[in-house]
């Protein structure tokens, strides 16, 4: 969708669900008052960075947020707009979903400008409903849908990741193994990767959802509190995945201990009953005279003989003792 000037899409809305298609060219002469503007800009055009710099008319700390790289999930007012950092699962190509995707809003007047680095196909969905007359009917709703189509893209991941910690544990209790260590690690990195955004994106919609702008009208606060609460259960979800993995990777620990000490036991035992066996063969085995039974043929059965009831003595004690 992007023409090569930076420009992934924009839109006039028909205040309908549909919307008309625009150029950047067309955004500095298009009439406000036919309805509300949203363009989407890839801020790693130069083309489209000029433009927010130069031609936008938006003040330079709004374009320094919607071109900035790092940015963390937050909301300000500014100068009588609102300005909306939010984070999507990376569904891109050879990507990790934890890797989440920024989208950058600025929403004033009847006007949207939103921006990003990486593709995000959240955004690719509305625009696509727009197109067929399904769309948001104006900012509040644009704003709202973002919001939501972001959740509705997390919601497959948070479900592979409940699902690996539950398999992970299933294997823990039935046959568990150093390896499994590697895959507890990973479930809990991914844990934190993904609740180090959720977390402030939470917030980020609670302050927004208590804002006082009248493109936030009532169904577009209700949908707000609705990603709100699903931000919520999604946060208190990474929380219990931490927590789970924790307490799988300690069941791990103590099941390779047993794992450990029974072995340790067997060749405790072991070297328990060949104790005494081996102290005998090698008193008889000295190369000196005096050995008893050396000149007699049936010396060696006599000794094999000792040597077994020795051991039979020694279980009966072990056993008596409850060694084993």
């Amino acid at each position: 969708m992007n023409d090569g000037s930076g420009l992934v899409f924009a839109y006039q809305l028909d205040g309908k669900g549909g919307g008309r298609q625009l150029t950047l060219d067309d955004l500095g002469s298009v009439d406000p008052g036919q309805g509300w503007v949203w363009a989407h800009l890839d801020a790693t055009s130069p083309a489209a960075r000029q433009w927010l710099q130069q031609q936008s008319g938006l003040d330079p700390f709004v374009v320094a947020a919607l071109l900035s790289e790092m940015t963390r999930p937050r909301f300000s007012e500014v100068d009588g707009g609102a300005l909306l950092n939010l984070r999507g699962i990376n569904l891109n190509e050879n990507a990790e979903p934890e890797d989440m995707v920024s989208i950058r809003i600025w929403v004033a007047g009847d006007r949207i400008i939103s921006a990003r680095l990486r593709r995000l196909k959240a955004v690719i969905d509305i625009a696509e409903r727009i197109q067929k007359g399904s769309g948001p009917r104006h900012g509040g709703e644009v704003v709202a849908m973002i919001a939501s189509r972001l959740l509705d893209r997390m919601e497959p991941t948070f479900r592979e990741l409940d699902q690996a910690v539950d398999e992970t544990e299933d294997a823990v209790v039935q046959e568990p193994d150093a390896v499994m260590r590697e895959r507890i690690v990973e479930i809990r990195r991914r844990a934190i990767m993904l609740r180090r955004y959720i977390a402030p994106q939470r917030d980020a919609l609670a302050a927004l959802r208590a804002a006082d702008f009248a493109w936030i009208d009532s169904p577009v606060r209700r949908s707000l509190q609705d990603s709100y609460d699903r931000l919520c259960r999604f946060a208190e979800e990474l929380d219990a995945v931490r927590e789970r993995a924790q307490i799988i990777h300690d069941e791990l620990k103590n099941a390779m201990a047993d794992r450990l000490n029974r072995n340790m036991y067997v060749l405790s035992i072991v070297a328990a009953v060949f104790l005494p066996l081996g102290f005998l063969t090698g008193l008889f085995g000295i190369n000196v005279g005096g050995i008893p039974g050396a000149e007699v043929p049936e010396a060696f059965t006599w000794f094999s003989a000792a040597l077994v009831v020795i051991v039979a003595v020694q279980v009966v004690v072990f056993r008596w003792l409850r060694w084993f």
